[in-house]
Order: structure tokens, then C-alpha cells, then sequence
């Protein structure tokens, strides 16, 4: 009891010093971020602004590409991972509002780095895929093992536009209560609002065809190799062929137009990959899937886009998202075993669940939102999700779904027959290139 009363007499006393030393802190860090503002780094960077159609105008600094740019702004609550987030297809056309207040204080890394399977080391396609970026502060000087330059020279070497100086917390209250928004970087001027053609809108192009590979190309799993699938590349990312060739996959990707149902039983499984915008764009992908389904018997897994695609060659429907989902800290539950995992996100298309056909049961459910995160096929090797097992950047909670689609590949195998019925001849190995083929650079195009 004594010692209880002394602590309680202390208390006040101990919270009164708090109080006091996080206003001296705060006075200080306003102090240095007014001496920053001040200082030469800043007086060199051009005026730019951020304009929201029909919404709010921010006026801020340019550190990016000297260029004016329009796409559909976006938010990202993740932390790090900004490297993989830009490179990441499924942000073509996008501006991207980073709510991590600090960005690019550890730089970027190499863009030319790969490794043993000949895939991108840091980055997940070989370019920038945004359009712009948003942060409230750039970090100037960057400081990592692997960085070779820092953010600002990366996005004018990629000709990104970037603004800093924003109040990000306010852009993100307003797309979370607006929706996902047109908007415009303008650097140096401030563009009219009011001028339409000012702010063009990805969502009305098929982005996955400036994204996706124009010939098949094929990644090895080298001496490891035990199966052979097919990969239809809406925008796939780097990791998740790593994550395929890294467990004995060797992967042929192709278009994501390609008739993939002509050719299906020369592969141990087929994978449908991530990619950017409308689902209901990729009417070819949609046809040849259904047409997939009704004459393979093989494994099928999709993620992210492939998800939506596979739900729709299975005659549900999607929506679209009011701000979709952009994080690396997303719940979604299993609704098999009830377990729920942290999964990595970016998506602002979701499946329909109550659309799914009988034969489908709804794999996982977004904890947050309660949108559809999954399905699966109640007696075929056929299941898909909406958010990222493979990650990069993120949690990788839910990599076991690889091994799971792995595990379905053995079995279809085993009832197939020989194991190296399937496995890519020296000669298609030799041929085919070892990267994609024709994909369009210039984020803007």
C-alpha cells in the first residue's frame, strides 16, 4: 500500500516531465525542419503542385522528373518497400501517396542486380511503373548498403514526377472519404482545374497490354527443376517467378492474350499473375481462361488480377473499390482453417463474392473491409487470391500458398504419368528469351 500511494504521488510528477520534454522535442523539431526548409537542399527544387480534380490543391516541391504528368491518385500505408511499390505493374498509370511521412531515406538500390535465376535482385519489373509520387518529406541523402542513388535522381532518370512538402494526411483524409481521384503533378505552374482534358483516366485503357509481355519468354529452375507451368503475364512481378522457379517451377510467360487453352496440357499448372486497372478490359483473358477450365484438368492459381480474371472466366462479377486496398499490414482469414494472415496488398478491384457459382467457395475475407480476398474450387486444383503471398515488399504469411499450388502440381503429375513428361526441352530454353519482351518503358504511354 505505501509503495502504491508513493507511486501514486509520483505519477503526476512523471507526467508532467513527459508532457514537458515532448514539447521541447516537438519545439526542436520544428526548429530543425524550419533550418532544413531554409536550406540550400530546398531553395533548389522547383515549385510544383498536386491538384485533385473536383477536389483540393497542394502546393509543395518538385525532386522528381521536370514534367507534367495525370493518372489516378492513390494510397500506400505501407512503411518500406518503396523501391518494389514503384516497379510493382499493378501501378501503372497511378500516382501513388506514400502516408509513411519520411520516404527514400535509405535511397535505391540497383537496378540492374539479378540473381540466380537471372530475375531482378530489388525491384519488381526492370522500370518505374507509376506515373508520380506524393510524400510530405524526401529524404535527400540516403543511407544503405545496397543503394546506389537516391530517390530523387531515380525518379528524373525514369522521368517520375515528385512532390514533397505536401500535407499527405490530408490528400489521404480526402481520397478515403472522396474515393480514389483523378489528379495532376504540374511542376513549376499551376494547371486549371477546371480544364477536363487536364486529367486523363487509366482506368478507360487496357493498361495489362502495356504491361505484359509481347512474346512468351522463360525463367529456369536450373538443376532443381521438376515441373513446367505456363504463366499468363498481366503485369507479373519479379517475385512471384522467384517464387515459382524458387521451388522447382520452370516458368514460360506469356501475353496475356495468348490462347493459352491451345496449348494447356503441355504444362504440369498454369498461373495467372498480378497486373494494373479494369479486369473487365482483358475480355480475351477472360474467354481463353473459361476455355482453359473447360479442357484442363491441371492446377490453376491466380493472384491479384488473376484472381479477378478467374472469377470472371467463372461468370461472377467485380467492383470496384472506393479506395481500394494499398498496404503491407492487411488482415485476411482463411476461411478453410480460420486462421488469419497479414498479407501485402494492392488492388482497387475486388471479386464480387456473392457472384462466385456454386462449384466455388470463397477462400478468404479481408478483415478490414470484409471484401473477397479468395476462392477456391470445391473438388478441382483451382483456387486464387486477391492479395500478394509472395510479397516483396511485406509480410510473407501466406507464402505457403506456393508450396500448396506446388503440392497440386506433384499430384497432377503423379496421375499424368512420367515426371519429366512436361519439362521444357534444351532447345525452347535456348530459343525463347530469358526476360520480357516489348513491354512499353515510358510510364505515361
Amino acid at each position: 500500500m505505501l509503495r502504491a500511494a508513493r507511486f501514486a504521488k509520483l505519477a503526476p510528477v512523471s507526467q508532467a516531465a513527459r508532457l514537458l520534454s515532448t514539447s521541447q522535442a516537438s519545439k526542436a523539431t520544428a526548429s530543425s525542419a524550419a533550418a532544413a526548409t531554409a536550406g540550400p537542399i530546398s531553395s533548389t527544387l522547383d515549385r510544383a503542385t498536386l491538384t485533385i480534380r473536383d477536389g483540393p490543391v497542394f502546393h509543395g516541391k518538385s525532386f522528381g522528373a521536370n514534367t507534367n504528368i495525370s493518372g489516378e491518385a492513390v494510397f500506400t500505408t505501407s512503411l518500406v518497400g518503396y523501391p518494389e511499390s514503384m516497379t510493382d505493374p499493378s501501378y501503372r498509370g497511378q500516382i501513388i501517396v506514400f502516408t509513411q511521412p519520411l520516404i527514400g531515406n535509405y535511397g535505391v538500390p540497383s537496378s540492374t542486380a539479378r540473381d540466380e535465376f537471372n530475375l531482378l535482385k530489388y525491384f519488381e519489373s526492370p522500370h518505374v511503373q507509376c506515373i508520380g509520387i506524393v510524400v510530405a518529406d524526401a529524404a535527400m541523402k540516403y543511407s544503405h548498403w545496397t543503394a546506389v542513388e537516391s530517390l530523387g535522381e531515380w525518379c528524373k532518370r525514369e522521368g517520375v514526377a515528385a512532390i514533397s512538402g505536401v500535407d499527405t494526411r490530408a490528400i489521404v483524409t480526402f481520397l478515403r472519404e472522396r474515393g480514389s481521384s483523378l489528379a495532376r503533378i504540374t511542376v513549376g505552374e499551376e494547371y486549371d482545374a477546371d480544364e477536363d482534358e487536364a486529367f486523363l483516366d487509366p482506368g478507360a485503357i487496357n493498361l495489362v497490354h502495356k504491361v505484359s509481355t509481347k512474346a512468351p519468354f522463360h525463367v529456369s529452375a536450373g538443376a532443381n527443376a521438376e515441373a513446367h507451368v505456363a504463366v499468363i503475364d498481366c503485369g507479373v512481378k519479379e517475385n512471384i517467378l522467384r517464387s515459382l522457379v524458387s521451388r522447382g517451377a520452370s516458368a514460360t510467360v506469356f501475353p496475356y492474350d495468348y490462347p493459352i487453352h491451345k496449348i494447356a496440357h503441355h504444362f504440369d499448372g498454369i498461373f495467372i499473375s498480378n497486373g494494373p486497372g479494369d479486369p473487365t478490359h482483358c475480355s480475351s483473358t477472360v474467354y481463353n481462361l473459361k476455355k482453359t477450365m473447360d479442357t484442363y484438368n491441371g492446377p490453376i492459381f491466380g493472384i491479384c488480377l488473376g484472381h479477378q480474371l478467374l472469377a470472371l472466366a467463372s461468370g461472377a462479377k467485380t467492383i470496384k473499390l472506393k479506395y481500394g486496398n494499398r498496404a503491407h499490414n492487411i488482415p485476411a482469414l482463411d476461411l478453410m482453417t480460420g486462421q488469419c494472415h497479414i498479407t501485402s496488398q494492392n488492388h482497387g478491384y475486388a471479386v464480387d463474392a456473392s457472384t462466385l457459382p456454386s462449384y466455388f467457395k470463397e477462400y478468404f475475407v479481408n478483415l478490414n473491409d470484409q471484401s473477397n480476398e479468395g476462392m477456391i474450387h470445391e473438388s478441382r486444383p483451382i483456387f486464387s487470391t486477391q492479395f500478394h503471398p509472395e510479397a516483396k515488399g511485406g509480410p510473407l504469411d501466406s507464402a505457403f500458398l506456393f508450396d500448396k499450388y506446388m503440392a497440386d502440381v506433384r499430384a497432377y503429375k503423379a496421375v499424368q504419368g512420367s515426371p519429366l513428361d512436361n519439362l521444357p526441352s534444351p532447345l525452347l530454353v535456348d530459343i525463347l528469351s530469358k526476360e520480357r519482351v516489348g513491354v512499353e518503358v515510358n510510364p505515361q504511354a
